[in-house]
């Protein structure tokens, strides 16, 4: 990678620096560190100060990053929309966050998305972004910036988010799924700081996993790694949002687990579902969350059954990529330790000894905000010169 790289994110995640701190970390020759800041000062990217320090002595110069610079985090679920306005250390300075449905299509969704940053920058929380980086829930072509027939997102096939948003805003876009952007997300600032190979799952309006080898985001060769929502779990499954039947989304997601708890209330199985049902008109997965939690042995025993089969595919994941840890993040990570209890059950039954010895499998630790930081993330991995490919 090269120096602008390196010294860029160095100050980004631990601030000021000196030249010889910063020369220390990068091991590199001075004289090159020096030209290399001498560029990154006349673009606007760093900005050099004395140290406050003692009043005696010379003081040294601190190198930090221009505290002008932007980036815009946007992150898209099914039913919400997040947006961050970050400065370049990634530290948030404006934060809004809405119900919105996807399938309204990609018009009116990334128009929303543009009243927002131009509202925010109308209170004076940037002037201009230095760059934006956005999660979609759905299969994305990473180098062309545009969603590939998602399945729950109708209208938005091949749409050029990318370039529509450059165009609005006038600086660099980065599009990618959405799980991809939520493990950036929890591997810079979360719970899987000091990891390298990492597996994050997303358990909400569908199931989707990001996989980072060796500290790089593993995408594929089309963009569509990590999908295993539309793994077949059930040959004689309920048919899936993609057309196919019996995928791991369409047993265990939102709409899955409402579509159980509606059964089970239907034909007795549970009275605290019937009486929900009778009271509300219909269920939500969040019923069935709170069932749990409240001990209800049939809310229990869907968020049991979920978890074996989601264990099943992550079994085999574990068994072929050899990951270090294992984050479940999205809505349904909510459902807590009834859920991570069946997973590391058949996780560790199913795979290997050598696999699974040291392997700790937790929830997320940026819960909610896991999208938005990681699409800053990528905002910034954009601005500063990385290959992210």
């Amino acid at each position: 990678m090269s120096i602008r790289y390196e010294l860029l994110t160095v100050l980004r995640d631990h601030g000021p620096l000196s030249r010889a701190q910063l020369a220390g970390r990068l091991e590199v020759p001075r004289r090159r560190l020096l030209a290399e800041l001498d560029h990154l000062v006349e673009a606007g990217k760093v900005v050099e100060a004395e140290s406050a320090g003692p009043r005696r002595g010379r003081r040294s110069t601190l190198v930090k990053l221009d505290p002008g610079l932007r980036f815009a985090a946007v992150d898209l679920d099914a039913r919400s929309v997040g947006v961050e306005v970050t400065d370049g250390c990634l530290r948030a300075v404006a934060s809004y966050s809405e119900h919105c449905d996807i399938r309204t299509g990609p018009v009116n969704v990334l128009g929303r998305v543009t009243q927002i940053l131009e509202k925010m920058r109308a209170q004076g929380h940037f002037t201009q972004l230095d760059a934006i980086g956005i999660g979609l829930p759905g299969p994305v072509s990473f180098r062309e910036g545009v969603p590939v027939s998602p399945p729950i997102m109708p209208g938005w096939d091949r749409h050029p988010v990318r370039d529509v948003l450059s165009g609005e805003h006038g600086c660099p876009v980065a599009v990618d799924n959405d799980v991809n952007v939520m493990t950036l997300g929890e591997q810079h600032s979360g719970v899987a700081r000091t990891v390298d190979n990492l597996i994050f799952v997303k358990i909400g309006s569908g199931v989707g996993c990001g996989m980072q080898i060796a500290g790089r985001i593993y995408r594929g060769a089309a963009g569509c790694a990590g999908d295993i929502g539309h793994i077949q779990v059930d040959a004689d499954g309920p048919v899936c949002s993609c057309g196919n039947v019996g995928c791991l989304e369409a047993l265990f997601s939102q709409e899955a687990l409402a579509r159980h708890a509606e059964s089970a209330a239907d034909d007795g199985r549970s009275l605290l579902l019937a009486e929900l049902l009778a009271a509300k008109g219909c269920l939500t997965a969040r019923d069935v969350a709170d069932g749990a939690a409240a001990g209800d042995a049939v809310c229990i025993g869907i968020v049991r059954a979920g978890g074996r089969q989601v264990g099943q595919v992550l079994a085999g994941l574990v068994s072929f990529m050899n990951p270090s840890m294992i984050v479940i993040g999205g809505d349904l990570a909510d459902l807590g330790h009834i859920l991570l209890a069946e997973l590391r059950s058949v996780v560790y039954q199913r795979s290997l000894p050598l696999a699974t010895g040291d392997l700790p499998m937790v929830l997320s630790e940026l819960g909610a905000r896991a999208g938005v930081v990681g699409a800053a993330v990528l905002a910034s991995e954009l601005a500063y010169g990385s290959p992210v490919s």
